[in-house]
């Protein structure tokens, strides 16, 4: 059987907080907002604290190779992953925006505040026990996360493409659990650990392996990074 398609989200810090987490149930005491450079003058304007990071990229023949290499090292050292992360497993088709604001969101619950009737507080309670695999499974059947998805997706400031369109950009999440910086993306098959991290320098820490990403693929503009943050950009 097909697995399930949605329509890609945008990289739009409009598209990430009043239109899709915020209809989610999540108050907008945090938001969501673009990172304009990496250098530390830009990085400077990022209101703090920071408690997420989200990268959009091109998915390359370069970055494949490398990927399945970073896998199969991982598989054979050890990756040492805290039982307190919480993973997804991406099994729908342009579903790695909502998949990326899941895990942002997810490992950031005692920063973050619901609504009482919040759908996503919902999802991430009736998952919290899960395997990365269940939780898979069960948002392909969470409607109201997929209608509320499928609504942003339509409001970004490009046309959307269809269904079945195959788009070559992905999103990806980073976290800061246990003092331990992680790239979470539901395409691998566990979290990646890049070493230790603060609070206080989440950003700058997520922005040196962002950087890496498109180190690979010089040739490539089509980056963006997105920093969820205390303060309303």
């Amino acid at each position: 059987m097909d697995s399930p398609r949605w329509l890609p989200l945008e990289s739009n810090p409009e598209v990430c907080t009043p239109s899709f987490v915020s209809c989610l149930g999540m108050k907008p005491s945090w938001q969501f907002g673009d990172v304009y450079g990496l250098d530390p003058e830009l990085l400077s304007l990022v209101p703090r604290p920071v408690c997420a990071v989200l990268l959009l990229f091109p998915v390359t023949e370069k970055y494949e190779a490398f990927k399945q290499e970073e896998e199969e090292r991982l598989k054979g050292q050890g990756h040492g992953v805290s039982p307190d992360v919480y993973f997804i497993k991406q099994t729908i088709g342009n579903a790695c925006g909502t998949i990326g604001l899941i895990h942002a969101v997810a490992n950031n619950q005692a920063h973050l505040q619901f609504e009482a009737d919040s759908p996503l507080k919902k999802f991430l309670e009736q998952t919290a026990k899960m395997t990365p695999e269940e939780r898979a499974t069960f948002l392909e059947k969470d409607e109201s996360i997929r209608v509320t998805h499928e609504s942003s997706a339509q409001e970004g400031q490009t046309e959307a493409p269809s269904l079945d369109e195959k788009v070559n950009l992905h999103f990806i999440a980073f976290v800061n659990v246990g003092g331990q910086l992680y790239e979470l993306d539901g395409r691998k098959p566990f979290p990646v650990v890049h070493g230790k991290t603060t609070e206080d320098t989440l950003l700058e820490d997520a922005v040196e392996v962002c950087k890496v990403f498109m180190a690979r693929d010089p040739q490539e503009v089509r980056f963006t990074i997105i920093a969820l943050s205390k303060d309303s950009f």
